[in-house]
């Protein structure tokens, strides 16, 4: 089930993601902003060329190397573990599809479409993927963190 149900859930991701961005294009113009989720979220049209913040701004290149990079040591490490930890498996799924995501808008389109921008809190504009590499990041974390200290204890 793992081999079939953690890439099914990648793809559904990448989907996700894709759609979103799609929607976005189609029904927010450029630097157009419309609520979402009044007083929380809304929704903003931004092209980013960088990465978070605007950083590396027009470094194609790097990210399509780091971006590729990143997914084969992912997908590698998910193959390699894959009888392991649930919750492992999870957030390597999560950072493989938003990596995966980024990276088709990169390639497509030469910059990543964001969308979400918080109220409540200075932060930057973000998406679908933004949120799972996010997520999945954390995640993979505390699961590398509860490993070390699994075997800090059976010393």
């Amino acid at each position: 089930m793992r081999k079939i149900g953690f890439p099914l859930g990648i793809a559904g991701l990448i989907v996700l993601d894709q759609w979103v961005k799609a929607w976005t294009v189609a029904n927010v113009p450029l630097h157009g902003q419309q609520p979402f989720i009044p007083k929380l979220v809304n929704l903003y049209h931004l092209r980013n060329y960088g990465a978070a913040y605007s950083i590396l701004q027009n470094q194609q290149w790097f990210f399509t190397i780091v971006t590729v990079i990143v997914m084969v040591a992912a997908t590698w490490y998910f193959i390699k573990h894959i009888q392991d930890s649930l919750w492992l498996l999870a957030s390597l799924s999560l950072v493989i599809a938003g990596g995966l995501g980024n990276f088709i808008d990169r390639m497509r389109l030469g910059y990543v479409v964001d969308m979400f921008q918080l109220d409540f809190i200075d932060f930057p504009v973000f998406n679908v993927a933004d949120m799972c590499l996010t997520l999945g990041v954390a995640v993979l974390f505390i699961c590398i963190m509860k490993e070390e200290k699994n075997d800090g204890s059976n010393s």
